[in-house]
């Protein structure tokens, strides 16, 4: 029985994790071991950051028409409540 979150009682990250192939560069793996790092952690990490990056930059494409009129709208007509600042 895998570890839960006391908040959300799905599996934590640790106990979702699958074994996976991959290929990474043996002069690398070699100088992360003698390091002390640990390949696994380091590469969900890498791949985390990955997967966020692709998904906002998805988000961007997909709503850059929105944002283009936005800010069109933003440069004719000033940002709104403008007046209202304090700063």
């Amino acid at each position: 029985m895998g570890m839960t979150s006391a908040i959300t009682r799905r599996p934590t990250r640790e106990a979702r994790a699958r074994p996976t192939n991959i290929t990474l560069d043996a002069a690398l793996v070699a100088e992360a071991k003698a390091l002390g790092v640990n390949i696994s952690l380091a590469s969900a990490q890498g791949l985390e950051a990955a997967v966020k990056r692709a998904r906002r930059e998805q988000w961007l494409a997909k709503n850059a028409d929105a944002l283009e009129s936005s800010n069109r709208w933003i440069e004719a007509n000033g940002l709104p409540l403008a007046g209202h600042r304090a700063f």
